[in-house]
């Protein structure tokens, strides 16, 4: 017998009907590569995408923060928070000159005048229940002055010449306490001859001492 004749038994007939033969026990079989994570899909070599391959998107990138030198959000208006904005506040404040801030302090000691001669009245002819009247008026009439004054930064006297007192970082008014504050810090302007009260006469921001030590201002409303 030779290897390669039909009546070799050692040799299997070939049947090209047969199917192809698995590959042998513990062998790995070869998968289809899936594709990367966030890659598109690939579809078969000749046969377009629009037949049942749709192609898939990755995951869209996050925007990037902004680095060191980038522009920054813009800034929020305080009146965007319902801060009202002080007319005239464009550039610098309407300060209230010298000659507002006297007719200003007038009218108040015109104010103050009616009840103050009650008391010396009554003191000279010797009626108590007099004196008594014009002092609570007077007490009366200095809370009422000083609450209006904190609160809304107008006096009677500031009221009818048309100035209001705020402070000078935002422009909103003292508050009371403050306002009590700043009138005890008027003994300041009585030093020296009263030159803290003419020191607004030729001061860049209209001040007093007692302005400058409570970082108040004076300015116009008309």
């Amino acid at each position: 017998m030779s290897f390669g004749s039909p009546n070799n038994p050692y040799e299997k007939p070939q049947n090209p009907q047969q199917p192809p033969q698995q590959p042998g026990y513990g062998y790995p079989q070869q998968q289809p590569q899936q594709p990367g994570y966030g890659y598109p899909q690939q579809a078969p070599q000749g046969v377009p995408p629009q037949q049942g391959y749709p192609q898939q998107q990755g995951y869209p990138q996050q925007p990037q923060q902004p680095g060191y030198g980038y522009p920054q959000a813009p800034q929020v208006p305080a009146s965007a928070y319902g801060y009202p904005q002080q007319p005239g506040y464009g550039g610098q404040p309407p300060y209230a000159n010298w000659g507002q801030r006297f007719l200003g302090t007038l009218v108040d000691m015109l104010v103050f005048a009616v009840p103050y001669i009650l008391v010396i009245v009554g003191a000279n002819a010797k009626m108590a229940f007099l004196s008594l009247l014009g002092g609570l008026a007077l007490l009366g009439l200095g809370i009422y002055q000083l609450i209006i004054e904190g609160k809304n930064g107008q006096t009677l006297g500031k009221k009818a010449v048309g100035i209001r007192l705020v402070r000078e970082i935002d422009g909103q008014p003292l508050g009371v306490g403050m306002a009590f504050v700043r009138r005890l810090a008027h003994f300041l302007d009585s030093l020296a001859c009263y030159l803290g009260w003419l020191w607004p006469a030729w001061d860049a921001k209209r001040q007093t001492f007692a302005d400058k030590v409570c970082s108040s201002i004076v300015i116009r409303t008309n």
